[in-house]
């Protein structure tokens, strides 16, 4: 069984985010577009305090996805990407213009994909982000 992580990040007080990752079905492939039936993603405020509380963040809840937006078919190994040499099959960028994602600068926010695969069992792909 892989180990469930979420991914760490920053990103500057009422900016938005460019989020890259590398999603694999129970296959332990790479996923791709016909893997996915749908996607959705949602933004919420965590408390330091209770780690089971977090607070949906207006306008960033539960926000469908075009999938062919979402996932690419083949894995990416352009300059956004730094971990590895394999590369991404999952780019997104949230979309703050009617609506800011990370309003609060000293808060950790989380960003979650809930990927409805074709067969098998739902994807979370989930972010943690500190706003500076």
């Amino acid at each position: 069984m892989a180990e469930a992580i979420d991914i760490h990040g920053s990103a500057l007080k009422n900016g938005s985010v460019t989020l890259l990752a590398r999603v694999v079905g129970e296959d332990a492939q790479p996923v791709t577009q016909a893997d996915i039936s749908s996607a959705k993603c949602s933004v919420y405020l965590l408390d330091d305090d209770d780690p089971d509380s977090r607070t949906a963040v207006t306008g960033h809840a539960g926000v469908a996805l075009v999938v062919a937006d979402l996932i690419f078919d083949t894995l990416q190994n352009d300059d956004l990407w730094t971990v590895d040499e394999v590369g991404y099959n999952l780019r997104h960028v949230l979309d703050v213009s009617a609506n800011q994602a990370f309003a609060i600068a000293g808060r950790r926010y989380l960003v979650e994909f809930e990927l409805t695969a074709a067969a098998g069992q739902v994807i979370l792909v989930r972010f943690r982000i500190n706003v500076i």
